[in-house]
């Protein structure tokens, strides 16, 4: 259903200049090239790449710090730029970023950061009404009210996490970007906040785009998974789809490089693929499909002809020639 959509991504490009070559003609990294996608409402939507795919540009261009090169955001309908952004949509769209320690204020305390938000949006009439909703908020991520008196230095990553989504939930969004917001952070403390932003998501009926580089995270959080490869697509599908029916090879290739500690995980995995070659760079991306120089099915139509997707089974998509015949690991040996 269309009303079932709140973000839409239209053949969206962003490219950035990149000096001249030896002819004087004008260079671009394509960080991202023709993206397309739709996000449903009450979703948890996985967006997978290796560092440099374009997954943090495509965050950047959705919430406004990047113009488009190219194609169009839609959200929830309305077709928005870096400037025609009224504050209602930024009420109702927010990021979480990738590093707290630089994302929050060292000069404030825990309760004006959190309370900046609500003046911005003119949420509570009264200080008094503003630092109850502060304590709700830090409430809701599981952190004392005394932490309203803290500074960011005076607390740990994890808390500085917890901090930047209380933030991003204060104005009470439908929309939550999370740009890999448990990297940096050590597994028992990203276990606590990947709970604690599925706890949130069901609670709220939140909709996240979830940025990570991390294939093995998005089996137990994402309702689909995205793979993002030098600024393309290259598949979609719903996570238990993505897991046990990868069809592109590089996302055969990912998949089958997942560690496990078991001989019954290890059966459940795609056949073991070797990447061979190197990764093009952004500024100079090969003719044809951009993962033909590191896949091992390669034929001469993938060096001449770039793939489209192709829809499969469900809502499971594939940008590759070879997707309709059986390649080897396609399916699980289960």
């Amino acid at each position: 259903m269309e009303n079932d959509i709140i973000l839409t991504l239209n053949h969206l490009k962003q490219y950035f200049p990149a000096g001249k070559n030896k002819n004087g003609e004008k260079l671009y990294v394509k960080a991202v090239d023709d993206v397309s996608l739709e996000i449903h409402r009450g979703e948890v939507i996985g967006l997978v790449g290796e560092s440099g795919s374009g997954k943090s540009t495509i965050a950047y261009s959705i919430i406004g710090m990047y113009e488009p090169s190219g194609g169009e955001i839609l959200f929830e309908g309305q077709k928005l730029g870096k400037k025609n952004r009224s504050m209602q949509l930024k009420k109702d769209m927010q990021i979480v970023f990738q590093d707290p320690g630089s994302s929050l204020n060292s000069h404030q305390t825990i309760g004006e950061i959190l309370e900046l938000p609500l003046k911005v949006h003119k949420i509570g009439k009264t200080k008094a009404e503003r630092m109850e909703r502060v304590r709700q908020l830090l409430e809701m991520v599981e952190l004392p009210e005394h932490y309203m008196y803290k500074s960011p230095a005076s607390i740990g990553g994890g808390e500085k996490q917890m901090v930047a989504i209380a933030r991003a939930l204060a104005t009470d969004p439908k929309f939550i970007i999370l740009d890999e917001p448990t990297s940096a952070l050590d597994v028992s403390i990203q276990a606590k906040i990947i709970n604690m932003l599925l706890k949130l998501q069901r609670e709220k009926g939140l909709t996240y785009l979830f940025i990570t580089h991390d294939l093995s995270l998005m089996r137990n959080i994402a309702d689909r998974v995205a793979i993002l490869y030098l600024g393309k697509i290259d598949e979609i599908a719903p996570a238990e789809t993505f897991f046990q029916r990868p069809e592109h090879p590089y996302t055969q290739m990912l998949i089958s490089s997942i560690p496990v500690i078991s001989e019954e995980e290890e059966a459940l995995k795609p056949a073991k693929i070797e990447s061979t070659g190197e990764i093009p760079s952004p500024v100079n991306i090969p003719p044809g499909c951009s993962f033909h120089l590191r896949c091992p099915y390669v034929t001469p139509r993938c060096k001449s002809e770039d793939p489209v997707m192709i829809p499969r089974e469900g809502s499971h998509a594939v940008r590759c020639h070879l997707c309709q015949e059986t390649l080897p690991g396609a399916t699980n040996t289960n």
